[in-house]
């Protein structure tokens, strides 16, 4: 499943997805994603035809959709990373290059990781209300693409003084309320650009990490920018983090949504549930990418 309007030089890249698959020995077939089917039909598809693999070459929002295609069956997904953020690649530690995501998408090894979903819609990496999901909305596709990860930092600066709201979570039924910015639920726990914002998160722990950022200053997101990049496990009022099983969130009025760097509706709640062991996913093996096999000889591997 490669998604056309994420990937740079989609049709370089699909060529070289088809080489490698031949080379491995697989019979294949490419789907691209559309507006109206992001991959969850395709891939559903794939595997009531009996497909043995799927993957989805795109960014976070191509990997939930066929993520969710894929929930509760055998077929593995496979990851080639070609988004803006990269969250469930980041987390598994797939590597960007092109052959050695490859390598790794056919290379066999496999392990079985939770999701989770935020009002019906299965995601992997993280989904948020508030100024989180302001930034991503914010953010021009075409910068995005140009920019990479660096394009949310850009845009979050005209967000750092944002109105806070008022929030009620309930954590598997105990609640909390809280005046904040932004309210974020994650599987991995992953920013854009690889910092960790939640750095107990794991893809296999059976729990959702919970964040609520309420800085309400320069100087506090300076002091919340620093916890992030030290992965620090400080809390404070500006800074509090918090694991469930499900998170239920209500805030005082209308705020932005985002599931995986994708808006859905604005909207003053959002539930998210994990679904534990759902998705067996293709990782890295224990060989160096360098020795990755013939599969891929004689290919240049471009970043």
């Amino acid at each position: 499943m490669l998604n056309p309007a994420r990937v740079r030089g989609a049709a370089r890249v699909a060529a070289r997805c088809a080489a490698v698959a031949t080379a491995a020995g697989w019979d294949w077939l490419l789907a691209e994603t559309t507006t109206e089917d992001p991959g969850t039909g395709l891939a559903r598809q794939a595997a009531d035809a009996g497909a043995r693999l799927v993957v989805a070459v795109g960014g976070d929002g191509t990997v939930g959709a066929c993520a969710q295609a894929l929930t509760g069956t055998s077929v593995p997904l496979a990851i080639v990373p070609r988004g803006t953020a990269n969250l469930a690649a980041r987390a598994l530690g797939l590597p960007a290059r092109l052959n050695a995501a490859l390598a790794c998408a056919f290379g066999g090894h496999e392990r079985r990781i939770d999701l989770a979903t935020a009002d019906g819609i299965t995601f992997v990496a993280m989904a948020g209300l508030g100024t989180d999901a302001a930034v991503v909305g914010a953010t021009p596709a075409r910068l995005k693409t140009t920019a990479g990860w660096l394009a949310y930092a850009a845009v979050g600066t005209w967000h750092t003084r944002g109105r806070h709201a008022a929030f009620g979570i309930s954590l598997d039924g105990t609640p909390l309320t809280a005046t904040a910015g932004s309210v974020v639920v994650g599987n991995a726990g992953l920013l854009p650009g690889g910092f960790r914002l939640l750095p107990d998160a794991r893809l296999d722990d059976g729990e959702l990490d919970v964040g609520v950022l309420a800085p309400s200053s320069l100087l506090d997101w300076g002091v919340v920018a620093r916890r992030v990049l030290a992965a620090s496990r400080r809390d404070d009022a500006r800074l509090a983090r918090y694991r469930a099983r499900r998170v239920e969130i209500r805030a005082d009025r209308d705020l932005p949504r985002q599931v995986d760097g994708e808006m859905i509706a604005p909207g003053r709640e959002l539930t998210v549930t994990v679904l534990p062991s759902a998705l067996l996913v293709r990782v890295p093996g224990p060989v160096p990418a360098r020795a990755a096999g013939p599969a891929l000889a004689g290919l240049p591997d471009p970043a």
